[in-house]
């Protein structure tokens, strides 16, 4: 396959490519170099071709507008408490960008800068490298990222890697927000997912250390559920589930069909936790791809991850790496 490669834009002199993998079976994925970002997604549904992701048609509106959309979160996804840790005894300051807290590495994380490139032609595959410095928003040691996307029939695989000169924390995440249909919001989607436990949080989404069992509470999707009440409210969700531990990796941690029917969505995952988000602050004042408005519930996340604020929680899975102890990480979705 041809992978094609264009300019899409320029952030902070540098140019901002577009990647488009194709399959045999006519899915199409465009990624871009700005955050690694998956600009497009889109899938052969009864002749037509329907996009199941939210983006942008043109690169200002990421710049200026783009909660994460489609990119790749850290150098620790999701939140950091008090937007500090220590190693060693020595502390580090982040910056704050969510009140008091750090979210997704910072205002100047790796979603928000642009990486290196490579297509591959004969895999199918773009590979994107980044080497962030010692001190990169505040954050210790030099770190070298790989994120490798790679497209086969209807899945499309990431790999993420990483090294460091120095102890650090390291935990990435895949921000696709997705809408198999073609409604302006995701509720009546049916969810599926395999977590029997979720990391209680306080009022800030900050993780308290206790993990409660979803059993009884609106966080069990064990079952297949849409994500409305029985009153047919929408349901808010911002958490994360804890998945499965001894699971069968070679089996979907998570399963989604479309409110029409035509496409399911099935998630593969190495990592212990899953961020379920529905796109509760959703509200973009620009238009999305097709000139869609993209308000509340117009999308959800199922970011695959480490826990929320691991730095601070000794009991979760570790996110310390340090030089021999190398991070790896993958995840497959797959759309038909």
């Amino acid at each position: 396959m041809t992978i094609r490669r264009e300019k899409f834009g320029e952030f902070e002199g540098k140019p901002v490519d577009q990647f488009t993998l194709r399959s045999d079976c006519g899915v199409e994925v465009d990624l871009i170099t700005y955050g690694v970002a998956v600009r497009d997604w889109r899938v052969p549904v009864s002749g037509q071709s329907r996009s199941v992701v939210l983006g942008f048609g043109n690169f200002p509106a990421y710049e200026s507008h783009s909660p994460h959309l489609g990119s790749l979160a850290g150098r620790v996804a999701n939140r950091i408490g008090g937007a500090s840790f220590e190693v060693d005894g020595v502390t580090y300051a982040l910056p704050a960008n969510e009140r008091t807290h750090s979210l997704h590495g910072g205002p100047e994380g790796l979603g928000r800068i642009v990486w290196s490139a490579e297509p591959d032609e004969a895999a199918n595959a773009v590979t994107f490298t980044h080497l962030s410095p010692d001190g990169a928003m505040g954050y210790p040691g030099n770190v070298a990222f790989k994120a490798v996307y790679s497209l086969k029939g209807n899945r499309l695989r990431l790999g993420l890697s990483a090294t460091t000169d120095r102890k650090t924390p390291i935990s990435l995440v895949q921000h696709q927000y997705f809408n198999l249909g073609t409604g302006p919001d995701v509720l009546d989607h049916m969810f599926q997912i395999n977590a029997n436990a979720f990391t209680e949080t306080d009022e800030d989404l900050i993780p308290t250390g206790v993990i409660l069992p979803v059993k009884r509470t609106q966080y069990d999707l064990q079952t297949p559920r849409t994500l409305r009440d029985g009153a047919g409210k929408p349901v808010k969700y911002d958490v994360n589930l804890v998945l499965d531990s001894g699971r069968d990796l070679t089996q979907p941690a998570a399963t989604v069909k479309g409110p029409d029917g035509a496409l399911t969505l099935r998630l593969w995952t190495d990592r212990p936790g899953l961020q379920f988000y529905n796109g509760v602050y959703t509200d973009i004042p620009v238009p999305g791809l097709h000139g869609k408005h993209y308000g509340n519930h117009s999308g959800f996340c199922l970011e695959d991850q480490a826990f929320p604020d691991a730095v601070h929680h000794s009991h979760f899975p570790s996110v310390w790496y340090w030089p021999g102890k190398d991070y790896s990480h993958w995840c497959e979705i797959e759309i038909a």
